[in-house]
């Protein structure tokens, strides 16, 4: 479905009393299309947004459209150009070249990385820049961005934060699947780019046998283990000698029934203190990156615990989605992960929740911001300029706000993230160690 918002008071009224009527999602789509295309003096202001607004996609697609109709509910904001990329016949490529056919001077979306890639062909062809919706940067080009919050952007924070706190060697042990990859590959960049070594990466499969023996490969457990000083026996004291002697444990073994208490010389001879487990030597880095979680995560944790790989020598990092459920990661205390500080989302969370009464989904973020980012480009767009939404706009250095921290974009397609970085605590949760610097680099190359 294809079609572009009516600038007028009545149509936005229309739209918003079908959202809260909750009518039919036909109903709904037809209210976002809004029809009728805007020429004339808007030409080239329009925004083309790419969504799945039917389908198995659509809750999520109707909800990134309602956050970026919020942050484009000023009179004076662009005209919207809502496209449904799930609709019947049309495809991401379809609906990407009705937005360059209706004249728009900026793409919002697509959701996926397979739609992103198509919608992408058509975009830079027609010169108009794209910013999808997924956090794949396989996809990112000149002219095309992906907002999402990528595996390179993680990796990077928490590279960076760690070799400033003097870590050089740094390893990976990663899910064969398509997170594992990209945080392979980005862990390999990063590193290459700061002069650091280049990172070991190893992949495993799901079985508990397999994480077992390749950590211990990883690790050189063999090695270390051999390396491990022995008590020498000769030196132990007999086994008699080292047994404590029993007591009762519902009486004060010091004074039992009151009675007055022992003379020291009827005290037993104080047990020799039993001998210090030795240590086992470190393994060969002092920085780790894994990727998994659920059921694997588990497994992964306790060969962990079994190659003595712990946060004593090293620095254990993780994917971002481990603070959806860091409350149960206290066996990784200690770790790492990059994501956004929370506390910068609160005021978008309250107007949403105020407005709609549910709580908004991490994509809707990506929307608002996308659609926010839009409205400042174009009231600051020069005088006589069609609209704000040049390459040069876009990339401006200091960047942009967002619900989720401060974003920006190099020339070459890639995205720029302010994270912090979270240490799981010893109980379980997490809490900040490193927080966003507070501005963005430009050495995301």
């Amino acid at each position: 479905m294809q079609g572009q918002d009516v600038d007028s008071a009545s149509s936005r009224f229309a739209c918003k009393r079908l959202l809260f009527a909750g009518l039919a999602l036909s109903a709904l789509t037809a209210c976002a299309s809004g029809g009728g295309h805007h020429r004339g003096p808007q030409a080239g202001r329009g925004v083309g947004v790419l969504l799945p607004l039917t389908g198995t996609n659509a809750h999520l697609g109707q909800e990134m459209l309602t956050a970026t109709r919020m942050a484009m509910i000023s009179p004076t904001s662009p005209p919207l150009d809502v496209h449904d990329t799930a609709a019947p016949g049309a495809t991401a490529a379809t609906a990407a070249q009705a937005a360059v056919t209706a004249g728009d001077g900026l793409i919002l979306g697509p959701l996926t990385t397979d739609d992103t890639a198509r919608a992408a062909t058509i975009a830079t062809a027609a010169h108009i820049p794209m910013l999808a919706f997924t956090s794949d940067m396989s996809v990112a080009q000149p002219g095309v961005w992906t907002l999402g919050i990528a595996p390179e952007q993680q990796v990077r924070r928490m590279v960076l934060a760690a070799r400033q706190q003097g870590r050089q060697h740094f390893v990976a042990f990663l899910p064969d699947n398509r997170l594992g990859r990209a945080l392979g590959q980005a862990l390999q960049q990063v590193c290459e780019e700061n002069g650091l070594q280049s990172p070991q990466i190893m992949f495993h499969d799901s079985t508990q046998a397999s994480i077992l023996t390749g950590l211990k490969t990883l690790s050189a457990f063999e090695t270390r283990a051999s390396a491990v000083v022995q008590p020498d026996a000769t030196t132990q004291p007999a086994p008699d000698a080292q047994a404590a002697p029993k007591v009762d444990a519902t009486v004060d073994p010091a004074n039992p029934d009151g009675a007055p208490a022992p003379s020291a010389s009827d005290q037993p001879a104080p047990s020799p203190a039993p001998a210090a487990a030795p240590e086992f030597p470190a393994p060969p880095f002092d920085a780790l990156l894994l990727g998994d979680t659920g059921l694997q995560l588990g497994m992964v944790i306790n060969a962990l615990a079994e190659t003595h790989v712990d946060s004593t020598h090293v620095q254990i990092m993780g994917p971002g989605l481990w603070g959806a459920f860091a409350n149960k990661l206290s066996a990784l205390q200690g770790a790492w992960y990059a994501a956004p500080d929370p506390a910068t989302r609160q005021t978008f969370v309250q107007q949403f929740m105020a407005r709609y009464h549910h709580m908004a989904t991490p994509l809707a973020d990506l929307t608002y911001d996308s659609a926010a980012l839009v409205k400042a480009l174009d009231q600051a767009r020069p005088a006589g300029s069609p609209n704000g939404y040049s390459v040069q706009a876009l990339t401006r250095p200091e960047g942009f706000g967002g619900v989720d921290g401060a974003f920006g974009f190099l020339e070459n397609g890639k995205t720029r993230r302010d994270l912090a970085v979270f240490q799981i605590l010893p109980s379980g949760g997490s809490r900040i160690v490193i927080p966003p610097a507070g501005k963005l680099r430009r050495s995301a190359n």
